[in-house]
């Protein structure tokens, strides 16, 4: 069994596509979640999101012990859409996931989505993380205004990466990806599956 930091549904599904057994370790109402994906400075995408996802994974430790849950595994990961070195969090509102859409229409962008595994303390032996980064490559159509707005007025570009999901209304936008669809949606399962293969044979 492990525990699962992140709120993301998409992430539980995929998890439980691996057929690995995990609990959900979420963030308290005392938590602000939301700050630890601030960018800093002119940081680039690989960099930042491998920072956010090893500060989610030391939010989800903190978490564990403050809570005296039982010793797992945790997995944590982050997901950015890049354009360039241009970093598209989540849009604050329509407004904002209108204007990253159109950066994105007719365009090649990179997602990155990076993941972290924390073993637990085994005596005196310390926990070990383990880190995989995916990046994969996905070509947006050209969209015209009326096809963004209906998109955006559908509701679910918002607490999204770049503005949009893969798996959802966005993939008739999708010309071509290169990549993991899984690590798109916002889980890598193949770098995910060797961490987990990995941090369960540390853990023997």
């Amino acid at each position: 069994m492990i525990y699962l930091a992140s709120q993301s549904p998409r992430r539980r599904e995929l998890l439980s596509q691996l057929g690995i057994e995990h609990e959900l370790l979420l963030p308290g109402d005392d938590e602000d979640s939301e700050a630890l994906e601030a960018v800093r400075g002119h940081e680039a995408p690989a960099r930042y999101v491998r920072r956010v996802t090893r500060l989610k994974l030391d939010a989800a430790l903190a978490r564990a012990e403050r809570r005296g849950l039982p010793p797992a595994p945790i997995l944590c990961s982050d997901t950015t859409v890049a354009l360039g070195s241009l970093i598209l969090g989540k849009p604050r509102d329509a407004t904002e996931a209108r204007a990253m859409l159109a950066r994105l229409s007719g365009t090649t962008h990179r997602v990155l989505t990076a993941v972290a595994v924390q073993l637990p303390a085994r005596g005196d032996r310390t926990g070990e993380r383990r880190e995989a980064l995916s990046v994969s490559r996905v070509r947006f159509a050209q969209l015209d205004a009326a096809r963004i707005r209906a998109y955006v007025a559908s509701g679910e570009p918002l607490g999204k990466a770049g503005a949009y999901a893969v798996q959802g209304r966005a993939a008739a936008f999708i010309e071509h990806i290169s990549g993991s669809y899984s690590g798109i949606m916002g889980l890598p399962l193949h770098e995910t599956a060797c961490l987990l293969r990995g941090a369960m044979v540390a853990a023997e």
